[in-house]
């Protein structure tokens, strides 16, 4: 199948077949709902089916795109989105691939990530909703804002140059360019329908308003009344004209553009003709800053060449041609490979000196004072104390109260004198982030269901691997079935600190 994403047959959908079951949770009158609205209405006409389709985006007010639609979807980490895409689009090239992003999450944070995406030509599609502000985090400038931008975080303004996303995506080779503007559905949609129609990375900046924090950030362009005035329609092969009259366009005055009026021996022979293949012609465009300029709106660049993942599975055909399947098994145990907590060692024959050298290493440590202790001092060498109890029906204030008085971290959960679960400090924060009322909530809502724990005469090492393994900071300690203690981090390396303080050198 092709590298670029088509129907596996024939689909005849609807916009409402991608409009998914989740309320749609943002700031009344936000411009991300038109941008929601027009993807949606788009979706159909490619003709794909909704299981081929994939949304995937970061962090901020903009990645809550891929809950509401009705396509498979991730929400990820911030900035990492790139990461995410380019791992599914190698393995899975079929698939038809979205990124949500905005000018927070890809421009600061996943700056990176952004950058690299685009250079390596992946079949994705991004659409980076710009609002030149942090909004999910309620208003610090972003690093799109403009210079001299008060607010939260910056109460005397801004000291940055703001980045422009089309010309860092220019400069980063990305191979298809392109902007719109959230008020202008057409042009949008254009937009969209271009992006999916080319076989590499596609970028769409999206200028969106955000009423709450950074309102009327775009009406020098967005405003119908002026629009047309403000905004140059970008159409590959034919003259840069705009004006709502048509009126206007822009010429070269020497090697610089410049804003010209129709008329008065000016025709339209004297302007630019777009070339979306001229990367010169897109570099131009990026830096026509308004007012001096109208706003270039559409597909500023779009240049054919090798997709990333045609070429990596190519590669990867052409060596298992000649090399033959590979095995997982044989390349993670060749070379010189430890088994954890032995002193064997996987022998490679064309490296004898290392084999010598690691094995003495291992015979050095497993004749250490420390090895030795951790491995034969058992648990009840650390004089667990006695745990803080509490049955499964008790409520979370209750719990609270008891760890607060006793100054303990932990809490267990206990009924006819079987061990349910643990309950730590940790938890106490995700359990006020989730706007629980303590005083209602029964322990056993929120407790550790079946904690891992070690027992009285486990090896001290064990109980170490025990904490590694979980990412716990509290063992419960039984003997035999009953619980009567618990270990903790602290208590362990209070344990190690011992060691050293009887032989430093260990």
């Amino acid at each position: 199948m092709s590298a670029h994403a088509q129907p596996i047959e024939k689909v005849k959908l609807k916009k409402s077949d991608f409009v998914s079951n989740q309320t749609v949770r943002w700031c009344p009158g936000c411009g991300d709902y038109s941008i929601l609205a027009n993807v949606q209405k788009v979706m159909p006409e490619l003709n794909i089916p909704r299981e081929n389709i994939v949304f995937i985006s970061g962090i901020g007010c903009s990645s809550r795109f891929p809950y509401y639609m009705n396509t498979y979807g991730f929400h990820t980490i911030h900035g990492r989105a790139p990461a995410f895409a380019t791992g599914l689009k190698l393995t899975r090239p079929e698939l038809s691939v979205w990124l949500i992003t905005g000018d927070g999450d890809a421009m600061s944070i996943g700056g990176n990530h952004f950058m690299h995406i685009l250079r390596r030509n992946l079949d994705v599609n991004i659409l980076l909703f710009n609002n030149r502000i942090y909004g999910l985090t309620k208003g610090q400038y972003s690093p799109t804002s403009e210079q001299g931008k008060v607010t939260k975080s910056t109460p005397v303004g801004s000291a940055d140059t703001p980045l422009e996303p089309i010309r860092l995506a220019l400069a980063s080779e990305a191979s298809f360019v392109a902007r719109s503007l959230d008020v202008d559905p057409k042009g949008l949609q254009d937009a969209i329908r271009s992006a999916h129609a080319h076989k590499g990375t596609s970028l769409i900046e999206i200028y969106q308003n955000c009423n709450i924090f950074n309102d009327e950030a775009f009406t020098y362009v967005s405003e119908r009344s002026i629009r047309e005035e403000r905004m140059l329609r970008l159409e590959h092969g034919k003259p840069l004209i705009f004006g709502k009259n048509r009126d206007k366009g822009i010429r070269f005055n020497g090697c610089q553009p410049q804003v010209v009026t129709l008329g008065d021996g000016i025709t339209e022979a004297d302007l630019i003709v777009h070339d979306a293949t001229n990367p010169t012609i897109a570099q131009m465009l990026s830096r026509m800053n308004y007012p001096e300029f109208p706003v270039p709106m559409g597909v500023f660049q779009r240049i054919v060449r090798p997709t990333y993942e045609t070429i990596v599975n190519e590669k990867v055909e052409t060596q298992m041609q000649s090399k033959g399947k590979g095995n997982l098994h044989k390349l993670l145990n060749s070379g010189n490979v430890w088994e954890v907590g032995t002193a064997h060692v996987i022998q490679d024959n064309h490296d004898e000196e290392n084999i010598l050298n690691n094995a003495r290493d291992v015979e050095r440590m497993t004749k250490g004072r420390m090895h030795k202790n951790l491995m034969e001092d058992a648990v009840r060498c650390l004089n667990p104390p006695p745990p803080l109890i509490v049955g499964p029906n008790d409520k979370v204030s209750y719990a609270i109260q008891l760890m607060q008085e006793k100054n303990y971290g932990c809490i267990h959960i206990v009924e006819n004198e079987r061990l349910l679960g643990i309950f730590t400090d940790n938890d106490i924060v995700q359990i006020l982030s989730s706007e629980r009322n303590l005083h209602e909530t029964e322990i056993s809502e929120v407790m550790i269901h079946d904690p891992v724990y070690v027992n009285i005469d486990d090896s001290i090492a064990y109980a170490f691997n025990k904490l590694a393994i979980s990412g716990s900071q509290h063992l419960p300690v039984l003997e035999g079935e009953q619980l009567i203690g618990f270990t903790s981090a602290r208590g362990l390396l209070a344990y190690i600190n011992g060691l050293l303080g009887t032989d430093s050198r260990t």
